[in-house]
């Protein structure tokens, strides 16, 4: 019987221990209605030595939370599981690059749109004044390039004093208001086919769509200029996808931007898809026949 790997968090980060074994639950039911076998593993279980993941039919590292609080052992994993030829999906080279949203910026090198995005090796209020100047936004924001779920993240309008700034490199954007009314939506396609999309909106006063965070959504129909730019950023990418996350948001002329292309450990959203997960379980099965 096929029998998959599921990667889940480190056992001694505990901030998502009430989480992710539901996600791991739903994850199971999907796939073992199609008749494999699932083995959850830690994903720090396997960071030096790949052994212990030898003989998986497929590895899925779909709960791998907290990456990024562990980053080098992360990228050192992913080099291990590359080295080893075991078949990681997504692969274990886009696992790696993904982890880091200077990505973001070889996308935008091909023609993506992104919003206007400045890159800095350590934060500065220097520096954040004169992005002020040199964007004329009202609003920034200010994250970690190596983050997931608005870890570290700021919003700052001019004047205000830099505190608890991001520590090694990070980027500035301008803050797209439209966030706060029309939200963020996330565009979800298993084996390059579009599955079904949800819109997540901050509640009053916030900024942050996650839903730690209070944040509201809803499942929704994306219009064919989001679809086309998800469509654009998946072909942007050379790397063969299991699944991607496309969140996309609206810059302040209304013309869709690329806010995160999620193919590591995105949240899939299952239980508002219409299908309840058979796009993301045809695709595992269509992996596993090739």
């Amino acid at each position: 019987m096929t029998q998959i790997a599921v990667l889940t968090p480190d056992p001694a980060d505990k901030s998502y221990i009430g989480r992710w074994p539901e996600v791991l639950a739903r994850l199971t039911a999907t796939l073992e209605g199609s008749g494999a076998i699932v083995v959850p593993t830690p994903w720090t279980d396997h960071v030096e030595d790949a052994s212990g993941l030898a003989g998986q039919d497929l590895i899925l590292p779909v709960i791998a939370w907290g990456y990024h609080r562990d980053h080098a052992r992360w990228l050192k994993a992913c080099t291990t599981w590359t080295e080893a030829g075991l078949p990681v999906a997504n692969p274990a080279s886009v696992l790696g690059w993904n982890s880091d949203k200077t990505y973001l910026a070889r996308l935008a090198d091909k023609g993506v749109p992104i919003p206007p995005t400045l890159w800095s090796e350590a934060i500065t209020q220097a520096q954040v004044d004169a992005a002020f100047t040199e964007t004329g936004a009202p609003t920034l924001i200010v994250k970690p390039t190596v983050s997931a779920g608005a870890f570290r993240t700021l919003r700052l309008t001019p004047g205000q004093v830099l505190t608890d700034a991001p520590q090694g490199p990070a980027m500035i954007q301008p803050y797209l208001k439209l966030i706060e009314t029309e939200g963020e939506t996330s565009l979800l396609f298993f084996g390059g086919r579009f599955s079904h999309a949800v819109n997540k909106r901050p509640v009053p006063g916030d900024f942050r769509i996650q839903i730690q965070f209070g944040g509201l959504y809803a499942a929704v129909t994306p219009d064919d200029a989001a679809m086309a730019l998800a469509e654009q950023v998946l072909a942007a990418i050379d790397e063969p996808l299991l699944y991607a996350r496309i969140d996309l948001a609206r810059d302040d002329a209304g013309a869709w931007v690329l806010m995160e292309a999620e193919l590591i450990e995105p949240d899939f959203y299952l239980d508002y898809d219409p299908a309840n997960g058979a796009g993301f379980a045809r695709a595992v099965t269509d992996r596993l026949d090739a």
